[in-house]
């Protein structure tokens, strides 16, 4: 499948696409919004960075799942490789995924899975040997959903970002 259709891939929910302009606020929103859901240490520098839609979407692909009613139901970026600005673990050869974000409202739908996959098929079609990410400690769900995907633990590729608050790596070779 090209990188072209598999972002615009459909589900009777919704559809994966690249972001537009009219959608970087609903995803900055959800993406905050998910990321302080899941952890209490966010700085202010971070949360900016998280909002960030439009710079994402100018350094990197940015995909959306939107529902059939033109809801933004979740986005990711894809982090092409190494030499990306949006690169943070990947080696050579390698693609990434950065701030995959589901509005909770939308849990339970796929769209993470969806997300993930279409940011794998991606990753094949540019001749990516694998993709890394990272994920808290705590986002159990996000773990689960990355091993029924193929991703495994990478522990050293680990990242203590501060003293005691860590993320763990995963990744999946092809």
């Amino acid at each position: 499948m090209s990188p072209d259709s598999a972002a615009a891939r459909s589900s009777t929910q919704f559809t994966i696409r690249p972001v537009g302009p009219a959608e970087y606020d609903a995803l900055a929103r959800i993406t905050l919004e998910a990321y302080e859901g899941n952890r209490d240490d966010l700085g202010d520098d971070y949360r900016d960075e998280l909002r960030d839609v439009a710079g994402r979407a100018a350094a990197c692909p940015v995909l959306v799942a939107i529902g059939h009613d033109g809801t933004v139901l979740g986005g990711v970026a894809y982090v092409p490789g190494r030499s990306n600005p949006m690169s943070e673990l990947e080696r050579d050869g390698e693609a990434g995924i950065r701030m995959l974000a589901v509005d909770p409202a939308a849990q339970g739908l796929g769209v993470g899975r969806a997300l993930t996959v279409a940011c794998l098929e991606r990753a094949r079609a540019d001749g990516r040997s694998g993709m890394a990410l990272y994920t808290r400690p705590a986002n159990v769900p996000a773990q689960q959903l990355y091993a029924s995907l193929g991703f495994v633990r990478d522990p050293d590729r680990d990242w203590e970002y501060e003293p005691g608050h860590w993320l763990w790596a995963f990744q999946r070779a092809f």
